[in-house]
């Protein structure tokens, strides 16, 4: 049975793109606000308003982050299962590959717990 890595892959890319939209919508504007540069930010809004976007649809952006994590997962899970094949190189591949999906998958989470971290839990930290 040939295993599922480019399929794992390309969840492990997808993953990382949806993740992305987290640190977009929230933990690279308070980022920027944090250290001062609210002119920054307002450029960016300017260049990009598709942020302000983001960022009032929050709920939806982390849904489809998380939904495309759990999905990234089971399908890393399956190729990981699954053998690689006998033939030296084409081995060597399989296994490239899944390390690449791994870390793709790694660096996803990252940024979806930073995003949420910067979104759900330092709005609750804040002094008054």
């Amino acid at each position: 049975m040939r295993p599922a890595l480019p399929e794992a892959r390309q969840a492990a890319a997808l993953s990382l793109l949806f993740c992305s939209g987290t640190l977009g919508c929230c933990a690279l504007p308070a980022l920027l606000v944090m250290l001062g540069a609210g002119s920054v930010m307002a450029s960016l809004l300017s260049w990009f308003p598709g942020l302000t976007l983001l960022s009032q649809q929050k709920a939806v952006v982390f849904g489809l982050a998380a939904a495309a994590l759990i999905s990234a997962g089971q399908s890393l899970y399956r190729s990981s299962r699954g053998s690689c094949p006998l033939d030296p190189q084409q081995a060597a591949r399989c296994r490239r590959r899944l390390r690449q999906a791994r870390w793709l998958y790694l660096v996803s989470c990252t940024a979806f717990i930073t995003g949420g971290t910067v979104a759900y839990v330092l709005p609750l930290l804040q002094l008054h």
